[in-house]
């Protein structure tokens, strides 16, 4: 049996860009079997449209235009077979295909006995899991796992498909994050290639923003540039992912605000070919402070950090441009930003990424040459709310925070055993703040999921609770 593995982008309710993807790829493919990953709305991040009858109309109408217009074609789209014109779902999951025993299913169960297992199942990205994925599948049959392109909001669908033969061989392997159509030759063995860390979460960060800004209808993105490295990464990320004609970085110094902070600002923007404006917040401080007592507490430090969001939401409203948040996992588990300040944002590209792994996903841009100025990365982390503030007078060093951090929510390592490592009050209070910092987290912006356990999918923590 001659089959064709097709990694297809689909777009969440866009029947008619899917249907075009799809009849795109069978006008030019001959195979016996085509295989597609899942086409269908919940496979596709669909959530509650799936309680709309138009939308579920829509997407009946499109599987049984594709069975009129290719009544030759035999094809998976998922689970649902299309054959010689004719639409079935097996209620076990096999099909006999080309006189083969064929099992779909969106699990994977070594048990089974056929002649072909597909997996079939929209994996979205998580880092460092996919080479132990590809290594935990034991078939004894041939193997593919088909997996769509695109995003469900917070979720990254990377592609990534794969497949086996029946003695647990590689024999294809497709990229993250691209279209690719193969034809699936089980006597021809590959050499599986698994890409490091920050490769993977570079291409598939700036994959999201483009494809986010694709289905919204932006066309154009802006964010404020402090100086410091998050906001670096995050213009890095979104001039590759849309380029610098489309991002503009905004300036907002204060009277706490060191003179590297700007002149870094613009070395890095000048690198990165974007534009950019200054808008001083004193001004509007000063006018706000008038009349008022300076106590240099928390709430004049949150009132700064408001008057830059005023002023990023203005030029977003302006300019119809998305506003790019530049919180890191790390500051968010510990409260460290300001509702309706440096929190405001439409889109969060790093929010998934502890402060270690900003720094090392920042030294990967700067790979091939200096984009990100070696100061901003070398500099001590600081929001510049106070005179010679940094991060460290009110958190633990970011390599004990971080670690503590996947330990305790990544890898589920009980308390007890984190307190063999490091010192008891520590580990307490980082847990504590995690969990009481939860409501600010519910009011932020959407963010691209990097990791199982994500603030923004994975980790579900109540706002109201006693216990910590």
């Amino acid at each position: 049996m001659k089959i064709t593995l097709a990694q297809t982008r689909f777009k969440t309710g866009d029947f008619e860009f899917n249907y075009s993807r799809i009849a795109d790829i069978l006008g030019k493919t001959f195979s016996d079997l085509i295989i597609f990953p899942q086409a269908g709305l919940e496979d596709l991040g669909g959530k509650d449209l799936l309680l709309d009858e138009n939308v579920n109309k829509a997407q009946s109408d499109m599987y049984a235009k594709i069975a009129e217009t290719f009544p030759d074609k035999t094809m998976l789209l998922g689970d649902v077979l299309i054959d010689k014109g004719e639409i079935s779902l097996s209620a076990d999951g096999f099909y006999d295909i080309c006189s083969q025993r064929v099992f779909v299913a969106d699990f994977y169960n070594s048990e089974v006995e056929c002649d072909l297992y597909i997996l079939a199942k929209n994996r979205y990205y998580t880092m460092n899991s996919y080479s132990d994925f590809v290594d935990s599948i034991e078939s004894s049959s041939d193997f593919i796992f088909v997996s769509a392109v695109g995003i469900a909001d917070s979720n990254v669908y990377a592609g990534g498909s794969f497949a086996k033969n029946k003695y647990g061989v590689p024999v294809a392997q497709m990229p993250l994050c691209e279209e690719n159509v193969q034809e699936i030759d089980f006597g021809r063995t590959i050499d599986f290639q698994d890409a490091c860390m920050e490769e993977e979460v570079y291409k598939v960060i700036t994959f999201a923003l483009k494809e986010y800004c694709e289905n919204t209808g932006f066309k154009k993105v802006i964010l404020g540039l402090s100086g410091g490295i998050d906001s670096a990464l995050t213009a890095a990320l979104a001039v590759k992912s849309i380029g610098a004609d489309n991002v503009s970085g905004i300036l907002m110094p204060s009277m706490f605000s060191s003179e590297g902070s700007i002149t870094d600002s613009l070395k890095l923007a000048e690198n990165l070919g974007i534009k950019t404006v200054t808008e001083p917040i004193t001004p509007l401080f000063d006018a706000f402070m008038t009349g008022r007592e300076r106590r240099h507490d928390l709430a004049e430090e949150n009132l700064q950090a408001r008057l830059r969001a005023l002023i990023l939401m203005f030029y977003s409203n302006r300019e119809n441009r998305l506003l790019l948040s530049t919180g890191n996992k790390s500051e968010s588990a510990m409260g460290f930003g300001t509702l309706y300040g440096d929190l405001a944002g439409g889109l969060n590209l790093i929010c998934d990424l502890t402060k270690t792994n900003v720094y090392k996903l920042a030294n990967f841009v700067n790979k091939d040459g200096e984009v990100i100025p070696q100061a901003i990365i070398d500099k001590a982390p600081s929001a510049e709310l106070h005179p010679g503030q940094k991060d460290q007078d009110r958190l633990p060093e970011y390599a004990v925070l971080d670690d503590i951090l996947e330990m305790y929510f990544e890898h589920n390592i009980p308390q007890e055993e984190i307190y063999k490592k490091y010192d008891k009050s520590v580990v307490d209070e980082v847990i504590r703040k995690t969990y009481r910092m939860q409501y600010k987290r519910h009011q932020g912006c959407l963010g691209i999921r990097l990791t199982e356990r994500s603030f923004c999918g994975g980790i579900e923590l109540p706002v109201v609770q006693r216990m910590y």
